[in-house]
């Protein structure tokens, strides 16, 4: 057991740290920068005043700015765990005094740390999971990046072509992107004419040449005015349609490179044996977890991380009141929803107990739901057993 309680409040540029003895006594109270040097010379300082006794670290970040933190900390083999900022925001308001420094919030993380017995402890995962963690992130950003051009996009081209607007889902059919990097107003379109469109299409890589031109040449047709904004406007859809393309590709190559690490990852057959996981949600599982699942005590326990489990709201007489838990891993849940979901439509097993669910009285998302908490079930005994899935060993599912 730890007889000292050392508190991070962690952050991009400094971090303050408070040591507490078991009475809540402070034997230190420092403001260390984000360098390695003063890392250790703090490491050093506090197991000169530990003299011995066991120390317990606790922080409300367990990525990001406390990264070197948690690199030092981990090869000093010191334990660390891992106190949400949400939970600490919350703490605070049962100390005396509405004050707040970083100090306070250090000494806050400590007590905390002191008094509970179910914190998590912070291990960095694998270097394949930690390399898929950043890379997933890369890629969600460029998605976001292009789901916002795209809408930019539309947003001009509503101003002075609302008909060629309305023709395509820019979001789903790529040509019509390429089609706008040249060809952008009503007039410029009539004179150039299907034909003509359609072989420029096809020249540039494009499926669908001939039916995506018609319908440019008919919108162009609808509208014979030519609106105030179409100058300036024609301008920018042309150059956002070719961000959107860029994205695109920086889309496709960053999924290559998420596949091939992916793939040199030991449970990687394992996970994509499991049906509704392809290569991203399960780098998705990967990246969360850490690829160690030794960091949960049980499948229950993992649930409970994920948030498929649900929570009791019961006080009096009321009971069986149960919500979505307001605490979970996001990325998480979402790959296995999104898993729980596809399998629903194409595993057989998958499909009968959705369908069970749905006859019991569940919404479609309830029911999706519980079959993905069902499901990581048997995703936590295949990883355990280093067994793929087999149909006939689960018909329940």
């Amino acid at each position: 057991m730890p007889e000292l309680w050392a508190g991070i409040d962690a952050g991009k540029a400094h971090h303050h740290c408070v040591l507490i003895d078991d009475e809540g006594n402070r034997l230190l109270s420092r403001r260390v920068a984000n360098d390695e040097t003063a890392l250790i010379e703090l490491l050093r300082d506090v197991r000169t005043l530990a003299a011995g006794r066991e120390v317990l670290w606790a922080t409300d970040l367990n990525r990001g700015g406390a990264a070197l933190l948690i690199g030092v900390l981990e090869a000093h083999q010191q334990t660390l765990v891992y106190i949400p900022g949400r939970s600490v925001y919350h703490a605070a308001r049962t100390y005396r005094g509405d004050g707040k420094s970083d100090a306070k919030d250090a000494a806050i993380i400590a007590d905390q740390a002191r008094m509970r017995r179910d914190l998590h402890p912070i291990r960095n995962g694998d270097q394949i999971s930690t390399d898929l963690r950043l890379l997933i992130s890369r890629r969600t950003d460029l998605v976001c990046d292009r789901t916002r051009a795209i809408n930019r996009l539309c947003a001009v081209l509503l101003e002075y072509f609302p008909a060629l607007e309305a023709a395509f889902d820019y979001a789903m059919v790529k040509a019509a992107v390429v089609l706008l990097t040249k060809y952008t107003t009503p007039a410029g379109i009539r004179r150039a004419g299907e034909a003509r469109i359609a072989a420029w299409l096809r020249n540039q890589g494009c499926y669908n040449a001939k039916t995506i031109a018609a319908r440019a040449v008919t919108a162009a047709r609808a509208q014979e005015t030519t609106v105030q904004a179409q100058g300036v406007g024609a301008e920018l859809v042309a150059a956002l349609a070719r961000t959107v393309l860029d994205l695109h590709e920086q889309v496709a190559q960053i999924e290559k490179r998420i596949e091939t690490r992916f793939r040199e990852h030991q449970q990687a057959e394992i996970l994509l044996s499991m049906p509704g996981f392809g290569t991203l949600l399960a780098s998705e599982f990967l990246a969360a977890t850490g690829g160690d699942l030794t960091a949960y005590d049980s499948a229950a326990r993992l649930v409970g991380v994920a948030g498929l489990a649900p929570v009791p709201r019961d006080s009096g007489r009321i009971s069986g009141n149960f919500h979505r838990p307001k605490r979970y891993d996001r990325q998480l849940l979402n790959a296995f929803y999104l898993a729980a979901q596809s399998a629903a439509r194409y595993c057989p097993q998958s499909r009968t107990y959705y369908q069970r669910k749905r006859s019991e009285g569940k919404n479609h998302k309830q029911a999706v739901l519980s079959l993905a908490r069902r499901r990581l079930n048997v995703l936590w005994a295949m990883l355990r057993d280093n067994t793929p899935y087999q149909h006939s060993a689960v018909p329940a599912v």
